[in-house]
C-alpha cells in the first residue's frame, strides 16, 4: 500500500492514489492510480509480476472512461412511447420488481434470467450467482466467460482434476526452452505478457506459434505453422503421432504419472504427418520441427487461447494438445506443462464462484447433493430450494422470449449484442422480452435495448477481489468514491432482493458463519462469505483473505488454510483426479461444423486488434484508442483481393447463412489466401458476428467463433 493510500485510511477520506489492476484483461496488469490537484486520474505501471512495469495502450488510457461524458449516472426507464427517460433509483427499481413478479407469476421462476460477466469482481460475480438462486430462484444463469475459456476448462478438469488457466507463475514462461502458442496473439491481446517471451528468447529459448495469420506474435517466433482455421486438432494429433515414431514420448512420466495413454496411441497413429498437411496447409518438415523442438528441450511449455478454443470440437482440441504435454512427461515439471491463456479480466474467477449455469461457489457442480448441501448451509436455505443446473450462454440467450425460455433478462457486464455468434438473431430474441434490465457504466448496444438502465459503479470506485490467468487472487482497491447517483452492483443486488422480499438468511452447518445480511453491500464481507462457500471446493478461497494478498502479489487457489501455503504451481507430486494419475482422452479430428462450398467459398475467423478490447464499449470511447484503431476492417489476401476486383480501403460486403457485415477491405500477405478476417469490437455494419457460427461444442457450449463460411465482394 502507497503512503498517500495508508494516509487516507487513517483519515477516512478516499486516498490520493491507489495500487490496483487494470480494468481490462486477465494479465491484471499492476498499476498506480493518483488523484491529481488539476482533478485528473494519473495512471502509472507498478512492478507487479505479471507485466513488470509495463502496460498497453488500454492500460495507460484506462482512466479516461471515470468522468467521461458518456458516463450514466442516473438511471432510465424506457416510457411508453419507447425512449430512454432520467428516472430515480426507487421508480427504477420499483419497475424492475414489477417486471419479475409479473413475469414469475405468469410463467414460472425459470422465466427469469440472468446473464453476467468476466469482468466482475470475485464478489459481484459471487453474489450474482447467490442472487439468481436465492432471491429470484431460477436456474438460468451464465455469463459471457462461457465464451472466453469454457473448452479449456472443460478439457483441464477432464485431464487433471482441475481447471486453472496456467497451473504455473507466469513468470515461468521465461525460464523454458521450447514455448508452443497456439491460437494467440499476446503481442496484441496482452503485450506486456511479451517480456516473458523476450526473456524466453534471450535465454536462448525457441518460440514457435501455430495461427492461420503472421501475427506480431508470429513475426517474432522462430517457426510459425500456419493451419486453416479449424484443423488444429489434427496439427496436434500430427505432432504427438512424430513424438511417438521418433521416441521422444518420456515413457516412465506416462507410466507413473498418467492414464489412458494406449487408446490415445492408437488413435494418432492414424495421423500421418503427410495427411496432416493436405488437411491442414502445414507441412510436414514444420510438424516435425515442431515435434523435435518439444520433445528434445529441457524443459517445454504448450499454451492456447481463442483460436484454438472457440469451435465446436474446441474442448477435443485442448485436450489433443493436453494430450501431447502429458505424452512428453511435461506438466507438473519446472518451466514445463499445458496452460491456457484466460482472455477476460475475472475470466478465472468469474467462473468459479457461480456465475456458470451448472456451479456453485469453489467451482462446485450445482447437482452434487453435498455441494448443494454446502452451500445452502452458508446461505441460509434449504438445499432443496437451490434450482438445477441452467443452460451454457448461448442457448440461454437463443431461448429468450420463446415459448419455453426466460421472458425476463437481467444483465451485469456483458454487451451480447455485440459479442454473441449469430448476433442479430440475439438481438431480435433481446427485443422480444418483456422486461430487459441492463447494470453498466456506458450506454452499450445492449443497453439501448433496455427498459431500464441501471448505472453502476467502475473499477476505480470500488474495492473488490479479481483473480488472473495464472490463479492468483489480486486485490482492486478503489481511488474514489462512485459519481452521485451511481450504486455499486453489489448495492443494486441487495436493493432488488430487499424488494423481491429475499427472505434473511438461517445460517446452517460448520461452513455458515455468523447471521448476517442476506445480500451485504461490503465487498470485504461478501469475500468473507465467499470463503466459506469455497472452503473445501476445487477452487478452495478459504485461506485467502484481503490482509494476505496485500501482504505479497496476491494469493494462487487452492489455498485451502490461512496460516498454510498457496498453490503457486500445481502438479508436482500428483493430480486432484480420483486416482492421482493425469486422464489422456483419445480425440479425432472433425470438419467444421460448416463446410466452404461454391456458394460460401471462403473460411471466416474474428480476433482483437491492439487498441481495442471485447466489445468495444469502452474502448471505442477512448479518443487516443479510437484514434489508433477507428474502425472496423476486413483482411485479405491481396491474391484473393485481385480475384474479387478488391483494392485495399475499398468496402467490402461479407456474407454467411447467418448475416453479412461491410468493412474496409485491409490487404495483407501474412493471412491464407482462402481464409478472411474480421475483428469483432465494432456494432453496426461492421458486427462481425453477424456472421459468426452458433454451432456449439457438445460439452463446454463454446460456439464456433473461428470458423464459418462465406462469400466477400466489393460492396
Amino acid at each position: 500500500m502507497t503512503d498517500g493510500a495508508r494516509a487516507a485510511t487513517r483519515t477516512g477520506q478516499p486516498p490520493r492514489e491507489a495500487e490496483t489492476h487494470c480494468p481490462y484483461c486477465a494479465l491484471q496488469c499492476g498499476m498506480v492510480l493518483r488523484d491529481t490537484d488539476d482533478g485528473r486520474i494519473e495512471v502509472q505501471p507498478r512492478q507487479f509480476p505479471t507485466n513488470r512495469g509495463g502496460l498497453c495502450q488500454k492500460g495507460w488510457t484506462a482512466a479516461d472512461l471515470l468522468d467521461h461524458p458518456d458516463r450514466l449516472t442516473t438511471p432510465l426507464v424506457r416510457d411508453p412511447s419507447g425512449t430512454l427517460r432520467p428516472a430515480t433509483w426507487a421508480a427504477a427499481l420499483d419497475r424492475i420488481v414489477d417486471g419479475l413478479r409479473t413475469v414469475q407469476r405468469a410463467h414460472g421462476r425459470d422465466a427469469v434470467a440472468v446473464f453476467g460477466g468476466g469482468g466482475l469482481t470475485n464478489e459481484k460475480a459471487y453474489a450474482l450467482g447467490k442472487f439468481a438462486r436465492v432471491a429470484l430462484r431460477t436456474r438460468h444463469i451464465d455469463y459471457n466467460g462461457r465464451w472466453c475459456m469454457s473448452s479449456a476448462a472443460a478439457a483441464g478438469l477432464r485431464a487433471f482434476g482441475v481447471d486453472r488457466g496456467l497451473p504455473f507463475p507466469l513468470t515461468d514462461l521465461g525460464r523454458t526452452d521450447t514455448l508452443l502458442l497456439v491460437g494467440t496473439n499476446p503481442a496484441e491481446t496482452m503485450p506486456p505478457l511479451m517480456r516473458h517471451v523476450t526473456d524466453q528468447r534471450a535465454r536462448g529459448g525457441r518460440l514457435i506459434v501455430v495461427d492461420p495469420r503472421l501475427t506480431a506474435t508470429a513475426r517474432q517466433a522462430d517457426l510459425h505453422l500456419q493451419p486453416l482455421p479449424g484443423t488444429d486438432l489434427a496439427v496436434a494429433n500430427a505432432l504427438l503421432h512424430i513424438a511417438l515414431t521418433e521416441g521422444l514420448i518420456d515413457r516412465e512420466y506416462v507410466a507413473a504419472r498418467t492414464e489412458g495413454f494406449d487408446a490415445v496411441r492408437r488413435t494418432v497413429a492414424e495421423y500421418w504427418p503427410a495427411e496432416v498437411e493436405r488437411l491442414s496447409g502445414v507441412p510436414v518438415a514444420d510438424l516435425e520441427a515442431t515435434a523435435r523442438a518439444l520433445g528434445t528441450a529441457g524443459s517445454a511449455m504448450i499454451l492456447t487461447a481463442r483460436g484454438a478454443e472457440q469451435h465446436a470440437k474446441g474442448v477435443d482440441t485442448v485436450s489433443a494438445y493436453v494430450n501431447l504435454a502429458l505424452a512428453l512427461g511435461l506438466p507438473g515439471r519446472p518451466h514445463s506443462g499445458y496452460g491456457c491463456l484466460t482472455g477476460q479480466g475475472n475470466g478465472q474467477g468469474g467462473r468459479e464462484h457461480g456465475q456458470k449455469s451448472d456451479q456453485l461457489p469453489g467451482y462446485r457442480k450445482i447437482d452434487d447433493p453435498a455441494a448443494r448441501a454446502h452451500v445452502a448451509g452458508v446461505w441460509g436455505v434449504d438445499p432443496a430450494e437451490l434450482p438445477g443446473p441452467g443452460v451454457p450462454a448461448y442457448q440461454l440467450l437463443d431461448s429468450l422470449g420463446t415459448p419455453d425460455g426466460p421472458r425476463a433478462l437481467l444483465v451485469f457486464g456483458s454487451n451480447p449484442v455485440v459479442s454473441a455468434p449469430r448476433a442479430a438473431r440475439v438481438e431480435s430474441r433481446l427485443r422480444g422480452l418483456d422486461l430487459l434490465v441492463v447494470a453498466d457504466f456506458l450506454r452499450s448496444e445492449t443497453a439501448e435495448l433496455a427498459d431500464v438502465v441501471l448505472p453502476v459503479a467502475q473499477w476505480a470506485e470500488e474495492d473488490g477481489t479479481m483473480t488472473n490467468l495464472e490463479g492468483r487472487v489480486l486485490r482492486r482497491r478503489a481511488l474514489r468514491r462512485p459519481p452521485p447517483g451511481v450504486r455499486t452492483d453489489l448495492t443494486v443486488l441487495a436493493d432488488l432482493a430487499a424488494r423481491l422480499d429475499a427472505p434473511d438468511p438461517v445460517p446452517t452447518g460448520p461452513a455458515a458463519g455468523p447471521a448476517v445480511d442476506r445480500f451485504p453491500t461490503d465487498p470485504r464481507v461478501v469475500f468473507a462469505e465467499l470463503r466459506r462457500a469455497s472452503a473445501g471446493g476445487v477452487a478452495d478461497y478459504a485461506g485467502v483473505s484481503w490482509e494476505r494478498i496485500e501482504s505479497a502479489d496476491g494469493v494462487f487457489w487452492p489455498c485451502p488454510d490461512p496460516d498454510g501455503p498457496d498453490s503457486p504451481r500445481l502438479f508436482a507430486d500428483t493430480f486432484p483426479t480420483p486416482t492421482g494419475r493425469a486422464r489422456f482422452h483419445a480425440v479425432r479430428h472433425r470438419p467444421a461444423a460448416e463446410p466452404v462450398c461454391a456458394d460460401y467459398p471462403l473460411h471466416f475467423t474474428t480476433g482483437r486488434v491492439l487498441a481495442q478490447y471485447q466489445s468495444g464499449t469502452q474502448t471505442r470511447r477512448v479518443d487516443a484508442l479510437r484514434r489508433a484503431a477507428p474502425h472496423g476492417f476486413v483482411e485479405l489476401h491481396p491474391d484473393l483481393a485481385t480475384r474479387l476486383g478488391v483494392g485495399d480501403g475499398d468496402e467490402v460486403r461479407v456474407a454467411s447463412r447467418r448475416g453479412e457485415l461491410r468493412a474496409p477491405a485491409r490487404l495483407s500477405p501474412t493471412i491464407r489466401p482462402d481464409t478472411v478476417f474480421a475483428p469483432f469490437h465494432w456494432p453496426g455494419a461492421a458486427r462481425a458476428n453477424s456472421v459468426t457460427n452458433d454451432a456449439l461444442d457438445p460439452v463446454s457450449g463454446m460456439p464456433e467463433f473461428k470458423i464459418c463460411a462465406v462469400r466477400v465482394e466489393r460492396a
